[in-house]
């Protein structure tokens, strides 16, 4: 069975590359939860953040951007003592302030998928890569859905988390044709 090649390091990578990435994602828990350790993993790896998501689950609420959004300084205080986590205080403060817009963008738009998706209207982009070095950091897609975000006060939402993110949540599948999850993921 033939994998992308970014994920044969680690089998959490594996794990996380067969039964999650680029598999779309509709649940607006699901995508706080992406949009979080995409910023939480600005300078790192992902393998880094992957090996910590269920210490962000824990100090995060499992990603309830209402209850994140009511974190008082004394909670944050507490957060960049969790070894669980990365305990950086720009990502753990934008974690709660990004939480407070997610709220708003919800009202908004009726919901964070509804406003997400519109960036690829409404279904994923499929992209038929044959080498890792193909795949882009960044596309015109997730530079308009980055400059948006922080127009709305989003922080670590840069093109390429982005663009991260959109391929996390399959909103882009960039799963090389050579690998077995690229016909099984445009099929969802």
């Amino acid at each position: 069975m033939q994998r992308c090649d970014w994920c044969l390091k680690d089998p959490i990578y594996i794990k996380y590359h067969d039964t999650e990435w680029g598999v779309p994602v509709h649940d607006d828990n699901k995508i706080f939860e992406f949009l979080i350790l995409e910023g939480a993993q600005a300078g790192l790896s992902w393998l880094t953040i992957l090996k910590r998501r269920e210490g962000y689950r824990k100090a995060f609420a499992d990603f309830d951007p209402a209850k994140v959004a009511r974190f008082t300084p004394e909670q944050i205080a507490d957060l960049l003592q969790n070894k669980a986590i990365i305990r950086n205080k720009l990502k753990v403060a934008s974690a709660v302030s990004n939480a407070r817009v997610f709220l708003d963008i919800q009202t908004k738009f009726g919901s964070f998928d509804q406003y997400a998706w519109q960036f690829v209207d409404g279904r994923p982009k499929v992209n038929t890569y044959t080498s890792v070095d193909q795949i882009p950091a960044t596309s015109k897609e997730s530079d308009a859905f980055s400059k948006d975000l922080k127009q709305r006060g989003f922080k670590f939402v840069g093109s390429t988390i982005i663009y991260a993110h959109m391929q996390a949540t399959g909103m882009v599948n960039d799963h090389l044709v050579s690998c077995f999850r690229h016909q099984e993921v445009k099929k969802l």
